[in-house]
């Protein structure tokens, strides 16, 4: 999607991207042993739940995201940086169910350590890797390209990965993670039954 910015640079095509736009390896910067991820623009997408329906625009992000304050929602939806449905709205607007929420922000990811996401056993529907420190598993708050599957989708192109159990993102360790849904929910309910796996890896040094 395109926008045009306002003030000095009026006129300038920004191409925001959503999360239908996977990272890319030219989105990193390494320096001094750190990861950084190139600043970019980002389209956060949500629909109305039937919850939400019948609050206004403003009152609505208030609510359910509570990172920021009140004024500043008043101020996005003023001019444009949440809109409903791709419209500008005014803010005593009132959502329906299922509308489309977007939110344009000028996204700035934490650093995370330059460390290698290392490939244990590469399966047809399930990857062992070995997880850094400092690197959170998938998406979540401020990370989106600097975590696990961020960094293997753009480094790797593997996607889609769906995590089966959780590693903090300050630890290292083993991770393993399903390559579609349908063997993660095998996973997941063997996990929510107490069962124990035996994983068995063979690693060759150079």
């Amino acid at each position: 999607m395109k926008r045009k910015r306002g003030g000095e640079e009026e006129g300038m095509d920004i191409v925001w991207q959503t999360p239908a736009n996977p990272p890319q390896p030219d989105d990193y910067v390494f320096r001094n042993g750190i990861r950084f991820v190139r600043p970019y623009y980002f389209e956060f997408i949500a629909h109305v739940k039937n919850r939400w329906a019948g609050k206004t625009i403003v009152d609505l992000f208030a609510e359910e995201f509570k990172g920021r304050p009140y004024d500043y929602y008043v101020s996005a939806v003023k001019c444009g940086r949440i809109q409903v449905d791709g419209e500008i709205v005014p803010v005593s607007y009132v959502v329906k169910p299922s509308q489309k929420i977007s939110h344009f922000l000028h996204r700035h990811e934490p650093p995370v350590m330059a460390c290698d996401v290392v490939i244990l056993q590469k399966e047809p529907d399930v990857l062992t890797i070995c997880k850094p420190a400092s690197v959170p598993v998938h998406p979540c708050g401020q990370y989106r390209k600097n975590t696990v599957v961020g960094i293997l989708q753009a480094e790797h192109g593997l996607a889609p990965l769906f995590p089966i159990h959780r590693l903090d993102r300050l630890v290292s360790g083993l991770l393993i993670l399903a390559r579609n849904a349908a063997k993660a929910d095998i996973f997941r309910q063997q996990v929510s039954l107490g069962s124990d796996f035996l994983l068995l890896l063979t690693i060759f040094s150079s």
